[in-house]
């Protein structure tokens, strides 16, 4: 069976996890601890980083775009998330790459590490308090994101047109991880939540409602549909 080596809050780990259920295909799931580096991990990636796709082959992918590309280009007769035109599929990659790049670097990344990693990593390795001017400037740029969405959603079914795709996938993956945290403000963004409710209650979806970070409890809301 196809495994997905994985860190429960780690956004494109989400990602692929959406994907791959959204395709239809069977998996399982490695978790992988930040905090706890497995060194079975850097035989499969030499970055040690997740995810890391193993094929049913044997073979291990690595590398977000390089997976998801692969992902799409093996679905068969399985629905696209990378529809349409060229231009409509370059608008898909654009987006996604939005997400994955500039939300992470610029709230995900700060926010995740300052409030969930850092506490379980040991001193020597950079562990202790949160640095709470990495999580206030990551939750301020949020705000700005959410602005965007709320205004691709405003004309469009879904992020980059009228069918699912990648790009809701990232960006779902992304605000799940800070959802868990409780840390979206969706009552100021309406919209964004009405969007976010219709991935949210998709199948693919229930499996990350039932992720559990030890010693850090989601709020009631990260599982309920109807938030």
């Amino acid at each position: 069976m196809t495994k997905l080596y994985h860190f429960s809050l780690d956004p494109m780990s989400r990602r692929l996890r959406l994907a791959l259920a959204e395709y239809g295909l069977g998996f399982e799931l490695i978790e992988q601890k930040p905090w706890e580096p497995d060194p079975a991990l850097y035989g499969l990636n030499a970055a040690g980083a997740v995810p890391v796709l193993v094929t049913d082959a044997g073979e291990p992918l690595s590398g977000i775009e390089a997976v998801s590309e692969y992902l799409e280009e093996t679905r068969e007769d399985r629905p696209s998330l990378i529809p349409g035109t060229p231009l409509q599929r370059a608008e898909i990659r654009r987006l996604t790459g939005w997400f994955d790049t500039k939300f992470y670097a610029e709230v995900s990344e700060p926010v995740l590490t300052e409030k969930a990693i850092r506490r379980f990593l040991p001193r020597e390795a950079g562990g202790g308090s949160p640095d709470m001017n990495r999580v206030r400037s990551g939750l301020s740029r949020l705000r700005a994101h959410l602005q965007y969405v709320e205004a691709l959603i405003d004309r469009r079914r879904w992020l980059a047109g009228d069918e699912l795709s990648t790009a809701d996938l990232a960006a779902a993956a992304h605000l799940s991880c800070l959802d868990y945290l409780g840390d979206v403000p969706w009552v100021e963004f309406a919209p964004v939540k009405g969007w976010y409710q219709r991935l949210k209650s998709r199948p693919s979806f229930r499996p990350l409602l039932a992720d559990a970070i030890r010693g850090i409890p989601a709020p009631a809301s990260y599982a309920d549909l109807d938030f």
